[in-house]
């Protein structure tokens, strides 16, 4: 795995700020695990967009992924090799990255997010499965 830190865009950063307000979970790995499962539960590949990591939030992939890293890069792995790309280690940081980003974007952009139990309700309503 190469993915050894992780940096968000000054947008992303932005949307992070207002999703721990929203929802009272104030740690930026458990809002981004949240955005990563958001988007690969998204059946359309995330757009390839050149990211601009400007912001000074960064966290390491352990941070990020807790005791659960493998499963998320299986996930990930997977999810790639369902949308026929490579899995090599470049293509799935790159792809780690744009589902990361976009899926902070759908967390930010829903205005039914209002809390930590709207949240947990995504899973029930399988916008997570």
């Amino acid at each position: 795995m190469t993915i050894d830190n992780i940096r968000v865009t000054q947008q992303a950063r932005d949307q992070l700020i207002t999703l721990k307000r929203r929802t009272g979970i104030g740690q930026w790995n458990v809002l981004c695990r949240w955005a990563l499962c958001r988007s690969l539960a998204e059946p359309a590949t995330p757009p390839n967009v050149k990211l601009v990591f400007d912001s000074n939030v960064e966290m390491t992939w352990r941070t990020f992924a807790g005791d659960q890293g493998e499963i998320y890069w299986g996930l990930l792995r997977m999810r790639a090799h369902r949308d026929g790309l490579e899995l090599d280690e470049e293509t799935l940081a790159q792809q780690f990255r744009l589902h990361l980003h976009r899926g902070i974007g759908y967390l930010v952009g829903d205005a039914s997010l209002k809390d930590l139990t709207a949240l947990a309700r995504m899973g029930d309503s399988g916008q997570l499965a």
